[in-house]
């Protein structure tokens, strides 16, 4: 029958889970250290304990060698003639042991063996948790909340104590002492207080376990899950694929009236699950996994570097990137591909200036648009602005911006940018091209300046011929001889009585003319002290 040392050894072993040799071995290993402590000795010591009656004692072991020449530990070593005449049996190389009596031992000895025992035992402990969970990772455990640290969650899993700290928790979850949840071990840390269990509630892989558990079809593998991607408290998206084409892989997950899922996300605490057909066709798979945004198109920019470019309609690009990236950044989790997301807009732009690379793009000089007048084009080109093309692409507040330019001027600029690529508003009046006349002078030199030119000569000319004269030289202008006899008494008279006219008020029609010759000079006026009129108000 054991000693009730043993006993207690054996009860010790199976509560720390450790086998009960290991601390048998620790207390033999206690005593031969007490011992020695106790008698200031260097000799190689063990301990020896009687699993019947209990009894510890400890005894010195000392090695045979054949002469006293081969001696090099006294304490330890002694020569075969010495040997023999204790045990003449024994041979070169065997050992012999002496009792050392304990009995003197006394309280500081024994404390010195509890310590080792201790010791011991607790790197035993260590080696039996390490070895029991560290292949373990990935597995699902069920633990009982122990304690609630400021940061951590400590849980029992029976054997040892788990620890699952804050970046590993969901947002939404909250524990109680005493309740009992599923967790997923992660790893097993050996640390200078001994292995520390790291548990999660937060991996994929618990949102797998839970599917294997509530679909029967994914437990016998008619349905498998081929991805996971997962932000804890927010949102998860899990690809599945039916081995079996009666059997619809999204169905079966979400159950009748959504049962199945829902049970899920109450075992999440709310968090939204996406479940998603996979697809090895990855640009199919990326336009479900970008779900519930619609997508236009997908195309495979970098083969090698895995990445994808999604075209999205304006109004689906909020939804496609989702709040904070959450959508995108999950789907290229599930997809293990970088996804570029645009819109049919921005990627409209980009084909036009790749174009305008590959072609040059149109370059017109800023001198080309004539009403922007000679101050504001300089002003224009000091802020680096050379080109019409460059002119249209600005906003209002950019041109606000350059030193010089107001808002009046903001408007002509707009204007004139308008009329230059030949769009006109409303009500407003299209140039009519007028032939260019030469400037003339005021006053009565204005006449003679008009006689000068070709269309004042002309009209001199007419003041001084008769009636007949001006009806031959129109009929001569209209290239037939016969308009003349159409002429009536009454026509000659009309003309005589225009020609005396003209005589009597030559001085004023001259000046008409001069005007009516003019206008083309009036019109630059005009635009002249608008355009100063401009410059004083912007400054």
């Amino acid at each position: 029958m054991a000693s009730a040392l043993y006993q207690s050894i054996e009860i010790l072993g199976r509560e720390k889970g450790i086998d009960p040799e290991i601390v048998v071995n620790a207390v033999e290993d206690a005593i031969a250290l007490a011992t020695r402590k106790f008698y200031k000795t260097v000799e190689n010591m063990r301990g020896e304990m009687d699993r019947e009656t209990g009894e510890i004692r400890a005894y010195v072991y000392k090695t045979v060698v054949e002469t006293p020449e081969l001696i090099e530990d006294p304490d330890n070593q002694l020569t075969l003639e010495q040997a023999r005449e204790l045990a003449p049996e024994v041979e070169v190389g065997g050992e012999l042991r002496f009792y050392k009596d304990t009995t003197p031992l006394g309280r500081i000895a024994a404390q010195m063996a509890k310590q080792v025992i201790f010791q011991k035992v607790r790197e035993a402990e260590r080696d039996t948790v390490f070895n029991e969970y560290a292949h373990r990772a990935g597995e699902i455990l069920t633990a009982t909340v122990k304690r609630l640290e400021p940061m951590d969650v400590i849980f029992d899993l029976g054997k040892t104590e788990a620890r699952m700290p804050k970046r590993e928790q969901s947002r939404l979850e909250q524990f109680a002492v005493g309740e009992r949840v599923r967790v997923v071990l992660l790893r097993v840390d050996r640390a200078a207080k001994g292995p520390q269990v790291i548990v999660s509630r937060a991996a994929p892989a618990l949102v797998q376990s839970l599917f294997q558990s509530e679909v029967p079809e994914i437990y016998d593998g008619t349905v498998t899950i081929r991805a996971i991607a997962r932000e804890a408290g927010e949102r998860s998206k899990i690809a599945v694929m039916s081995r079996d084409k009666d059997v619809d892989p999204v169905g079966a997950c979400v159950g009748m009236k959504g049962m199945r899922v829902q049970s899920i996300i109450r075992e999440l605490r709310g968090e939204k699950i996406d479940i998603i057909e996979y697809s090895d066709e990855i640009t199919t798979f990326a336009e479900k996994a970008l779900q519930p945004a619609k997508v236009s198109r997908v195309s495979i920019t970098d083969l090698a570097e895995k990445q994808l470019e999604v075209i999205v309609d304006d109004t689906q690009l909020s939804l496609a990137i989702g709040k904070k990236g959450q959508n995108v950044r999950l789907a290229a989790k599930l997809l293990q591909w970088k996804i570029d997301i645009k819109s049919e807009e921005e990627k409209r732009q980009e084909v036009e200036q790749q174009m305008q690379a590959m072609g040059g793009g149109p370059s017109t000089p800023i001198e080309q648009v004539v009403e922007l007048g000679e101050s504001v084009m300089e002003k224009l080109i000091a802020a680096g602005i050379t080109t019409v093309e460059a002119l249209a692409d600005m906003t209002a507040e950019e041109l606000g911006e350059i030193p010089g330019i107001g808002e009046k001027t903001v408007e002509k600029i707009a204007v004139a940018v308008r009329h230059y690529f030949g769009q006109y508003e409303e009500g407003e009046e299209r140039p009519v091209p007028v032939p260019t006349s030469p400037i003339l002078i005021e006053g009565e030199e204005a006449v003679a300046a008009a006689a000068a030119s070709d269309e004042a000569g002309d009209e001199a000319h007419s003041m001084t011929n008769t009636p007949e004269e001006i009806l031959a030289e129109q009929a001569a202008d209209a290239g037939s001889a016969e308009e003349i006899s159409n002429f009536s008494a009454e026509d000659l008279v009309d003309v005589e009585d225009e020609l005396s006219s003209i005589d009597a008020n030559d001085e004023s029609d001259a000046r008409e003319a001069s005007i009516e010759l003019n206008n083309d000079t009036v019109d630059e006026l005009v635009d002249q002290t608008q355009e100063v009129s401009d410059e004083g108000i912007d400054k």
